[in-house]
């Protein structure tokens, strides 16, 4: 007789958690999944889903004005923001369900509340309920960070951001990484007026810098405003609502949002970890070893919570292995290596593999292959949009170690290239390819020294 309520409890209810307790179950393993919000995680309710959704949504703004130049006439355009958030909570409403239906189908017990830990192998809900487990998994993500200064109650984060009230006609973003360039983008597209705060000298760190410096100057040309090497000293509430926002070179912005992207942190606050010798490193991100076992033995840690490589596909296929090391056959690995992403900034960017300052430090000698171009649909829609492609190939071998791209549909047209790339496919395989006449994708297989 199992002296466990269970073979695997899984603390968090997002896209890890969701993938793991679902195919544990399957295997005939005894699960509990513990979420005291809704289903889906950061991904599904405040994450990738809802801003892709909406910077499909600010995309009609520029693509009213393109249709002119293929002969359609468009009448008065608006944006009503209400019916947008409308249906966007609808969706994610809908999505909730499902991953609700994944857990429950499987076989897995669903338990709404928050859980934390009580020993090593016991989890204590918030209505005072244990349980206990063979294996523990925490899959509680990461939870966006806005540092001390005066006036840091007035702000807003990419958690809030998609439901205020009203429309900011004015907004003000800070940061420089991914989810900050996306909002600035998407609210540019929207009809905003947008100021980008930004404390270095180039947005994207740890993405290739030619490509950033392409993308930040298509989004200038859009209408997004850069502040460079600036900080917020100080944010004060206006009497009618508003909000001035004084920087530290001498300027005052009015804005009706404030918008903080400047960094997530581990989810572990409510976790009690001390209670099971779970130990995390300087910014509260679980330590684990090449199988997810985190400092006590029997509870794993994965996805965003270990601060690893923060995206959703990463925490899913993570997932996998980790229900492969328990219950099954052991025999699947996780590789780190030629992860493709993308940022839903306007253009898109879409990448895989090395940047040209890794790519220089991991292979020594490359060869760079670069096109920068007009695409052909702004040839008539009046449009001055351009798009950029680079490839990075190391001269040994000959191997594509690193491909990116700006443009419109980055995203999709990088996802294929990543299989070739992962692959190990050379410059020779890429000139041997037949591209597809006209699409933007064929450059990758056209470009020559």
């Amino acid at each position: 007789m199992d002296s466990f309520d269970y073979d695997f409890f899984v603390i968090g209810g997002g896209s890890g958690g969701v993938r793991a307790s679902r195919m544990a179950a399957q295997t005939g393993a005894r699960v509990a999944v513990a979420e005291g919000s809704d289903l889906g995680g950061t991904c599904v309710n405040v994450g990738c889903i809802p801003k892709k959704l909406y910077s499909y949504a600010a995309h009609y703004h520029e693509a009213f004005e393109e249709a002119r130049g293929f002969g359609w006439r468009v009448g008065e355009t608006s944006l009503d923001w209400s019916v947008l958030k409308t249906n966007r909570a609808k969706e994610i409403s809908r999505l909730n369900g499902i991953y609700q239906s994944l857990i429950t189908n499987a076989g897995a017990t669903l338990l709404s509340g928050w859980a934390s830990l009580a020993g090593p192998n016991t989890v204590r809900m918030d209505d005072g309920k244990t349980y206990t487990a063979r294996h523990i998994l925490i899959a509680t993500g990461g939870w966006p960070v806005v540092p001390d200064f005066p006036g840091r109650e007035h702000v807003i984060t990419s958690n809030e951001i998609f439901d205020v009230p009203q429309f900011p006609q004015r907004l003000v973003v800070v940061g420089a990484g991914y989810i900050a360039c996306e909002f600035a983008s998407i609210f540019n597209g929207l009809g905003a007026q947008v100021h980008i705060v930004i404390r270095r000298d180039r947005i994207l760190r740890g993405f290739d810098e030619e490509i950033c410096a392409f993308t930040a100057q298509e989004m200038e040309k859009a209408g997004v405003n850069f502040h460079f090497e600036t900080k917020v000293d100080a944010i004060e509430k206006n009497d009618d609502g508003t909000l001035s926002v004084r920087l530290n070179d001498g300027t005052t912005m009015q804005a009706d949002q404030v918008l903080y992207a400047t960094g997530r942190a581990p989810n572990v606050q409510r976790l009690n970890l001390e209670a099971a010798g779970v130990q995390v490193n300087h910014n509260g991100a679980i330590q684990i070893d090449e199988n997810y076992r985190t400092s006590a033995s029997s509870i794993y840690a994965l996805g965003d919570v270990t601060d690893r490589i923060q995206l959703t596909p990463v925490a899913l296929g993570e997932a996998m292995v980790l229900v492969d090391h328990l219950f099954g056959k052991g025999q699947r690995r996780m590789s780190y290596e030629f992860i493709p992403t993308a940022i839903f900034t306007h253009p898109n960017v879409g990448t895989v593999g090395y940047s040209e300052d890794e790519a220089r430090q991991m292979y020594g000698e490359v060869t760079i292959y670069r096109s920068e171009f007009r695409p052909l649909k702004h040839t008539l829609s009046g449009s001055t949009a351009r798009m950029m492609m680079k490839l990075i190939v190391d001269n040994k071998s000959d191997r594509v170690v690193g491909l990116h791209m700006a443009g419109d549909d980055a995203g999709e047209i990088v996802q294929g290239f990543a299989v070739a790339v992962r692959m190990g496919a050379t410059k020779a395989d890429f000139d041997a390819t037949i591209g597809i006449h006209p699409t933007a994708a064929e450059e990758f297989v056209t470009m020559r020294g």
